[in-house]
Order: structure tokens, then C-alpha cells, then sequence
């Protein structure tokens, strides 16, 4: 198998839409043994064992290239190869065939994937795969902590849990056609050095432009509730209260001070939170919270300890802390810090 890898830093990781640039990265692999293809498929929260149908001979190149939290692969098969996820691994992944036919586990019905008919996999949704003979596709990868934030940007209201997205896209036409097309420009701008690498705005703004063009244009939990006219914009209270807690996001602040500091009750606070941001005004300072410990993770490259960034960010219970990141991002914090 020969590896070669590149990384060009470019700025932090994109926490929310359109924050800051993206870090660019391009690995590559090919070879011949399905050990060493789990190896390259795996991450550190979600394995995926790879065999050999009849143990008949397989090969395979794959590029993937990422921009923050989205990435891109180009990979090509041959053989009869299958494929099976051992844990969720808290991406949304939409497949986009060019060549032979993949068919997915990832629910109730087989999904089948041939070129014109595209896939989307929900976060820890696929279970499984098989690859028919010979095949290529380009794969999206696209955290759902990051379609939830765009969710949140666009419903000015926190989302969370997975957006239940419908899993078959025709390619042939429309948004999908467009789909394909944009995904396939990226991957050519952004691998070999290519001159996106030169524009990380641009590729912020088109990483932006793909998470929307899904959720804009292809079934999902909140697809219905998108084409409802715009809900009244928060009253001042409420976005008094939100940028005093980003204000003070790593102190000790109380419910009551939230309330004196948006000039209104604690009741008449609590109400605007459920009216307009579906959520108490507790828990919504405990999620921005934990998205800030989430980027300090990320970009901490294990110089820091999980104990001291939870700490900064008010988690005084570093089991608990654990627990609740789990489930919020699919993945321990000790692995975040690891990436």
C-alpha cells in the first residue's frame, strides 16, 4: 500500500457558519488488503471492518481531502467487497456514484447506489455496505454537530439529534445534478494543492453553500417546517440575555443575573426561551458552552488536558462532562482531542 499525506494549515476549524477559514488537508491511499482499508475507512469513534467477498482478490485508491469539518473523498474499487460499520460515527455522508453499484444498510430497506442515484446516510444510520465489482463515488462527510448549526442559524433556535434525512437524491437533474457538480469542483479545487487552497474564505462560503443546498433541497425533520413563513424575530430580552451569556460564557453566571442583565423576570426570561429558542435559558448557556469546549478540543492538538478545557468552560464534573459530550457530538472529548 503507498500513503502519502499533505496538510496546509489555513486557520481554525469552522464551529459555525461561516466562522472562520477552514484547515485544508489531502490524504491518499491505495493497495490491496482489506486489514489495512479498515484501517483507512475506521476513525477513532466509528470502526468499519472491510472483507473480501469468497476472500476474491480487491484493490482500491482513495483521496480524501477535508476543509474543517467537511471532507470529500474520490474512491475507486474493484472486487466484491463488504463492508460493516461497528459503531455510529456522528457524520452525515452522502454518496455520489460515477461508476458500478453499492448497496448500503442503513435501515429497514437496502439502499442501492448506481451512477444517477445518489445517497444520503443520517448519522449513525449505515450499518453496513457492499461494493459490486467495479466501483467509484465521491463521498461527502459532514459533521451533524455543523448541519445542526446551521439549523440553529437558520431557525434562530437551538437543534439538536439528527435531521432524519431522506436517503435517495437523483443525480440527473436539479439539485442534485448541482449537488454532484459542486462536491466534484471542491474535491478538484482543494487535492493537489489546488488554488481553493489559496481562497479559504471561498471555501468557507461553498462549504456553506453545500450544508444548505442539502438542507434547502432534500427531504428531511425539518424540511416542512423550512418552507413555514419566518417565526417574529426574538423580542430584546431574549437577545439581551444571549449576548450576556456569550459575554460571560466561562463564568459563573446565575439565572437571576441572566434575568437583571435582560431587564426582565426570570419568568418573562424563561417564557421568551421556549417561545423563541425552544429551550430554558439554562440549557441554551450549557450548549454554547459545550461548543466552546468542543472548538478548544479541536484545536488544543493535545497540548491541554480534557480536565482543564471542560473546567474553563464551567464542567466541574469531568464524568459527567464526558457523558453529556457524547451524546451532544458522538464522540468522547479524549477523542476529540486526539484528531
Amino acid at each position: 500500500m503507498s500513503v502519502n499525506f499533505e496538510v496546509h494549515a489555513a486557520g481554525g476549524f469552522l464551529h459555525h457558519p461561516a466562522a472562520q477559514s477552514p484547515i485544508f488537508s489531502e490524504t491518499a491511499y491505495s493497495g490491496t488488503d482489506p486489514d489495512a482499508l479498515s484501517e483507512i475507512l475506521s476513525t477513532s469513534t466509528s470502526p468499519i471492518k472491510v472483507a473480501a467477498q469468497a476472500n476474491a482478490s480487491i484493490a482500491y485508491c482513495c483521496n480524501f481531502v477535508s476543509a474543517g469539518d467537511l471532507a470529500i473523498a474520490d474512491c475507486a474499487y474493484e472486487g466484491a467487497i463488504s463492508l460493516r460499520r461497528e459503531a455510529p460515527s456522528g457524520k452525515v455522508i452522502i454518496f455520489l456514484p460515477v461508476e458500478g453499484d453499492a448497496v448500503f444498510n442503513a435501515g429497514q430497506e437496502p439502499i442501492h447506489s448506481v451512477p444517477g442515484r445518489g445517497a444520503i446516510l443520517g448519522a449513525g444510520r449505515a450499518t453496513g455496505a457492499r461494493l459490486l465489482g467495479r466501483r467509484r463515488h465521491l463521498g461527502l462527510f459532514v459533521d451533524q454537530a455543523r448541519i445542526n448549526a446551521h439549523l440553529t442559524h437558520m431557525f434562530e433556535r437551538m437543534i439538536t439529534g439528527d435531521a432524519d434525512f431522506h436517503p435517495h437524491i437523483d443525480l440527473t437533474a436539479g439539485a442534485g445534478l448541482l449537488l454532484q457538480q459542486l462536491v466534484t469542483n471542491l474535491h478538484r479545487g482543494l487535492g493537489g494543492g489546488g488554488l481553493l487552497q489559496e481562497s479559504p474564505l471561498a471555501v468557507s462560503a461553498l462549504c456553506d453553500a453545500t450544508v444548505y443546498l442539502l438542507l434547502e433541497n432534500f427531504p428531511h425533520r425539518y424540511s416542512n417546517e423550512l418552507t413555514l413563513p419566518a417565526p417574529a424575530p426574538a423580542p430584546r430580552h431574549v437577545k439581551w440575555a444571549i449576548d450576556f451569556m456569550h459575554a460571560h460564557i466561562a463564568e459563573p453566571i446565575s439565572l437571576n443575573e441572566i434575568a437583571t442583565a435582560a431587564k426582565v423576570s426570570i419568568r418573562s426570561l424563561q417564557q421568551g426561551f421556549r417561545q423563541f429558542r425552544n429551550t430554558t435559558p439554562i440549557a441554551y448557556l450549557h450548549e454554547i458552552r459545550m461548543v466552546a469546549a468542543r472548538r478548544d478540543l479541536l484545536e488544543s492538538g493535545a497540548k491541554q488536558a480534557v480536565a482543564d478545557i471542560a473546567l474553563r468552560w464551567g464542567f466541574t464534573h469531568l464524568g459527567r462532562f464526558a457523558a453529556e459530550y457524547r451524546k451532544r457530538f458522538g464522540e468522547l472529548p479524549s477523542q476529540t482531542l486526539k484528531r
